[in-house]
């Protein structure tokens, strides 16, 4: 409970946490119902997960996915003598680990987080005696930021975490804030916390495929039926949408495309893309079919907009009529369209319209600063990418010449600061050569420049003149998703269009500047996801 003699010592909310144990099950269930009230104060809610220590003695191999799993060192080769302590606090260099295995390698917890779609099931394995730890999570929907937003699973302590929010990845426009009086209610979970064991020693990682059924089982049951707070509904009071979404882009195609593999998610009505910064309500996500076709179960009754993501297009898709759910309904939309962003035909295009940086450029770690598992995978994850930047480009900053470069191996995966001196860092401006053989001098062309993250950074784009003021574009400061220092491929994603006027081209080799201009710290930065560059209209705006 919360009143005002607690206030500054409490946060002000109301939360009932409540666990659920079945007979024969070898586990548990754990939800929380957070309320604040009109009586309550203004405050910024941070964080809320559940975190389990695990014995130190007993649990050394941590499992993430099929593919991220490992022994791990224990929290006593982070301390002073054994660990020296990196560029942030939760980075440390192992220089004299209790087992000289891990001596050389990094830890932080960063490395091993994952997007919401796919963080179900995480935990560790104890060897002697065989036995698992698992923190399921069988729906989403109580989480913030969407399908793509990242966020912790398990790491040294050995610790395992269900997380519900947190602006990890997003930074503070992920905070739930509440202004004094505000009234909010919502049902965090359940997850299920789940043991198993088994008595040959020399199958325990099978465990984790124990557990990975154990995951399908949780999700399939969803929503449970057990919860006897009137704040969760069960199946019978919730609704389900469905239809076929289709792209509309007539320099592509005459014809309208499938939106095939498409993430499509209800979420509180707002503007597109508003669904990865909204923070207080539930979201619905699934994705479509090879010909576009969805069907999203299981939705509280409220009023929401539909969003849509689709692989290949740029932009944000929003079905602009707001859908108001009701107990039991089954809504059908037909076919829906989405017109990404276009005003003429592609000239050039670098990277892929994936809201990620993957594609690009990714240096191989300073051998100083390696953690092993990443060595064949994932290679973004390892710790102090950023500085190999300035070792590849010492003093010339990246050029980038289309039809000649190759955007695998030429475009570095983010445009970070120099370091020239201690803690001193200079901007870095990267430039796009291009021709253009006829220039439509009474035309206009269009940049579309969307980035898959942003630190703290403020990008500026000019054409032909490095120093023309003001800029075709300056972002001004924008994103806090620290996905640079934090081992990620992408943050928060941001669409940028720049119009830029023919009388500015020239026939021939053009030259566009992309300045990063915050100069603060090392992991101020962006990561682009895709730049297109496009010509102007054809008469009849078709192919």
């Amino acid at each position: 409970m919360w009143s005002p003699e607690v206030q500054g010592e409490q946060a002000p909310l109301y939360i009932d946490r409540r666990f659920v144990v079945f007979r024969d099950v070898p586990g548990f269930y754990s939800y929380a119902i957070f309320e604040h009230t009109k009586d309550m104060p203004a405050f910024h809610l941070n964080t809320t997960r559940i975190a389990f220590m695990l014995n130190k003695e007993k649990f050394h191999y941590m499992v993430i996915t099929d593919d991220r799993q490992r022994f791990m060192p224990s929290a006593e080769d982070r301390l002073p003598g054994r660990g020296e302590p990196l560029a942030y606090p939760e980075a440390v260099l192992l220089v004299d680990p209790i087992e000289p295995e891990f001596k050389g390698e990094v830890d932080d917890k960063y490395q091993y987080s994952l997007e919401n779609k796919d963080n179900q099931v995480h935990g560790w394995i104890s060897f002697d005696p065989p036995v698992g730890f698992w923190q399921i999570t069988p729906s989403n929907e109580f989480r913030t930021g969407g399908p793509f937003k990242q966020d912790l699973t398990s790491h040294v302590n050995p610790t395992t975490l269900a997380i519900f929010l947190t602006s990890h990845y997003a930074g503070t426009e992920l905070l739930v804030k509440f202004e004094t009086g505000e009234e909010w209610k919502k049902v965090l979970g359940p997850v299920f916390t789940y043991f198993n064991s088994i008595s040959d020693k020399d199958m325990a990682l099978s465990l984790w495929d124990d557990a990975k059924r154990q995951m399908n089982e949780e999700v399939q049951s969803w929503p449970y039926s057990f919860p006897t707070s009137e704040e969760f509904p069960n199946c019978d009071q919730r609704g389900v949408v469905r239809g076929r979404l289709l792209v509309q882009d007539r320099y592509l195609s005459k014809e309208n495309l499938p939106g095939k593999a498409a993430s499509v998610g209800l979420a509180a009505p707002g503007d597109a893309g508003s669904w990865q910064r909204e923070n207080k309500g539930y979201q619905f996500w699934t994705m479509t079919d090879e010909d576009g076709c969805f069907v999203i179960k299981n939705i509280r009754a409220g009023s929401y907009n539909l969003y849509g993501v689709v692989p290949g297009f740029i932009g944000d898709y929003k079905y602009e009529v707001v859908i108001t759910l009701t107990e039991g309904c089954d809504i059908g939309l037909g076919e829906i369209v989405y017109e990404p962003p276009r005003d003429g035909p592609t000239l050039w295009e670098i990277g892929i319209p994936d809201r990620s940086a993957a594609e690009f450029y990714i240096p191989d770690p300073n051998p100083k600063y390696v953690n092993k598992l990443y060595l064949n995978q994932d290679k973004f994850r390892q710790y102090g990418l950023w500085e190999r930047y300035a070792e590849l480009y010492p003093e010339n900053d990246l050029v980038y010449t289309v039809g000649v470069s190759d955007y695998q191996k030429d475009w570095f995966f983010a445009q970070v600061n120099r370091e020239i001196g201690d803690k001193a860092y200079q901007s870095t401006t990267w430039q796009i050569k291009f021709k253009i053989d006829n220039v439509d001098q009474g035309g206009s062309y269009t940049l579309r420049v969307a980035l898959a993250a942003s630190n703290h950074a403020e990008l500026q784009v000019r054409i032909n003149d490095p120093t023309a003021d003001p800029p075709l574009l300056s972002t001004g400061e924008i994103g806090g998703d620290n996905a640079i220092a934090r081992h990620a491929i992408h943050g928060i994603y941001w669409l940028f269009t720049v119009t830029i006027p023919g009388s500015l081209l020239l026939g021939g080799e053009n030259t566009i500047f992309l300045t990063q201009a915050k100069t603060a710290n090392a992991f101020q930065g962006i990561m682009y996801d895709y730049i297109r560059l496009e010509g102007p209209s054809c008469q009849n705006g078709n192919l």
